[in-house]
């Protein structure tokens, strides 16, 4: 991607946390900024603090994100950068989480992402240009716990996706970056849902970092091309020692559960 003067991005999931952060980190470097959000006040404040607009947006919905690419191309003619960046949450035993509460975070984590293809991959590849993130998780990619299965599962849904995207747009010169977040401090417990028997959190032990640090490893890897975006080289190790040897690696993870 050359320099964001003048770029124009549309995030999913900016009214706070990380797509907050990337908003101004983007808006920083003279990219025009949609904010988009479930929470529509959120999404109207972080438009006007980065100079540009808010629209509520539902990933659920189709028509939602039609809107969104449509406000981009009214105000300001073009897209070129989406990020695809919501997430929400459900801790429980795999017993305990109901087959509804799966089938909502599947409909927003991951069919919200192919939504978002669905609506900006034919603009983005006709004017040959522009650059998709997609957030996913640490945890879509490494096994630390084992309460968080639908969370987990589409994050690492989310990744397939976005390996295959790479392979499928980087040709037509659209760039894929990956963003793989462990310990971001947001707001991610408003959308945290538990079911069953109280659990105390299990964080992966790697390092936190805040939001604008997030939201400038995004920027960065936009700029530079990179697909998988971590927040730590800990990360990076930790993804190496997993796929030296997954069942030695899965040992030792049920080792530590077992002992706490």
């Amino acid at each position: 991607m050359t320099p964001l003067d003048g770029a124009v991005a549309v995030i999913t999931g900016g009214g706070s946390g990380i797509g907050r952060a990337t908003a101004h980190s983007l808006a920083q470097r003279g990219a025009h900024v949609v904010a988009t959000d479930i929470d529509e006040a959120r999404a109207l404040t972080v438009g006007a603090e980065v100079g540009g607009v808010g629209l509520r947006v539902d990933v659920t919905q189709l028509a939602d994100l039609e809107q969104a690419r449509d406000l981009a191309l009214d105000r300001y003619g073009r897209v070129d950068i989406v990020m695809n960046n919501v997430g929400v949450l459900a801790v429980g035993l795999p017993e305990d989480i109901p087959l509804e509460e799966w089938q909502r975070i599947i409909d927003i984590n991951l069919m919200g992402l192919v939504r978002s293809n669905h609506v900006f991959l034919p603009l983005l590849t006709a004017q040959g240009r522009g650059h998709v993130v997609n957030t996913t998780s640490v945890a879509g990619l490494l096994a630390y716990t084992y309460d968080r299965m639908p969370y987990s599962a589409t994050k690492a849904g989310v990744y397939a996706v976005s390996e295959s995207m790479r392979l499928y747009l980087q040709p037509k010169g659209v760039g894929v970056s990956c963003f793989a977040p462990a310990g971001v401090m947001t707001n991610i417990v408003e959308q945290i849902r538990t079911f069953g028997p109280p659990r105390p959190p299990r964080p992966p032990k790697l390092p936190t970092i805040d939001a604008a640090t997030a939201g400038e490893i995004v920027v960065n890897g936009i700029l530079e091309d990179r697909f998988l975006l971590l927040t730590s080289n800990d990360a990076r190790a930790e993804l190496a020692r997993k796929y030296a040897d997954v069942d030695a690696y899965l040992g030792e993870m049920t080792s530590e559960l077992e002992n706490e």
